[in-house]
């Protein structure tokens, strides 16, 4: 049975049906968001998540809109299969990371105009801090 998160995020999490692990960490994240950010994610259909289709010798594919002026085009997150094998925490922060940016649509933070550093401070203000170590 589906717990009602995973009902909730489920467009968000079937890309990552083949990878349970990635899916779990995925949803891990998304439920920590704060309430705002769920529903910015949940009531914008530009908003999608996805797995990076890379194969070596071959490259890959992923048609979208650019991101635009005012936060208009795409806020596809597109997240690598390797954050399956990776440390659980390292992992998470990768992904809060990334969903950090689409919700800043590739923008600043308060003061913060450096667009990594800041979704970097946001996901950290989520409780997904930047590990000291990667591993």
């Amino acid at each position: 049975m589906k717990s009602n998160s995973f009902e909730r995020f489920e467009s968000y999490l079937s890309p990552f049906a083949d990878h349970p692990v990635l899916q779990q960490r995925v949803l891990h994240v998304l439920e920590q968001l704060p309430a705002d950010v769920q529903t910015d994610f949940l009531e914008d259909p530009r908003f999608r998540v996805t797995v990076d289709n890379y194969q070596a010798g071959v490259g890959w594919s992923l048609l979208m809109p650019a991101p635009g002026v005012n936060g208009e085009g795409s806020r596809c997150v597109v997240l690598r299969l390797k954050l399956n094998d990776a440390s659980e925490r390292f992992a998470w922060y990768v992904i809060a990371h990334e969903f950090a940016h689409a919700y800043l649509r590739n923008g600043g933070w308060g003061e913060i105009t450096d667009i990594e550093e800041a979704a970097d401070a946001l996901a950290d203000s989520w409780g997904f801090s930047r590990p000291s170590r990667f591993v």
